[in-house]
């Protein structure tokens, strides 16, 4: 059985492995390198903990911090940032391999809308009864939507056959 993986984040006073550590106060002053023990000691004497940022450092940085503080902020922007993501939705169109052209440019009209909202695409091409056997028909549809939004949208998933459906999956560029 596989151990979870561990989190690169920053190591607490209980956590930190190393003998000797350089120390950095709460004003960032460089205290220059001491025993842990010793840190963790001056940290507690100013009401602090000791936090491990730089693992990687020989020796290893550590700075006082307020850890109930540093959550808290370190919550707020994860927090911030995901309120500022955009997320991606795939909207679909479905057509038919014998469209209309009007049918044919209302469904454009929807695919070239869903493209500047920054979603991708999916377009569904279903075949019924006898339709199965003229594959290209569908093929050339497919194709001729690619081309005609080829300025605002790329293939992403080119066309493909999946039972009586073909699809094809465009994103934005």
């Amino acid at each position: 059985m596989l151990s979870p993986p561990v989190k690169s984040g920053p190591r607490f006073d209980n956590m930190i492995q190393s003998d000797k550590v350089r120390v950095i106060d709460e004003n960032g002053e460089n205290l220059g390198v001491m025993y842990t023990r010793e840190a963790i000691e001056q940290a507690a004497d100013v009401g602090l903990n000791l936090v491990e940022v730089s693992p990687n450092a020989d020796p290893p940085v550590c700075k006082f911090l307020d850890v109930g503080k540093y959550r808290y902020e370190a919550q707020k922007k994860a927090n911030a940032a995901r309120k500022t993501q955009k997320t991606q939705d795939i909207k679909e169109v479905k057509m038919r391999p014998n469209i209309d052209t009007h049918d044919y440019d209302v469904k454009l009209r929807n695919v070239h809308r869903f493209i500047e909202d920054g979603d991708k695409v999916k377009i569904t091409l279903r075949f019924r009864g006898r339709e199965l056997s003229h594959q290209q028909l569908g093929m050339d549809l497919l194709r001729r939507v690619q081309d005609d939004v080829a300025e605002i949208a790329k293939v992403e998933a080119f066309p493909r056959m999946e039972g009586r459906q073909m699809l094809m999956v465009l994103a934005p560029k």
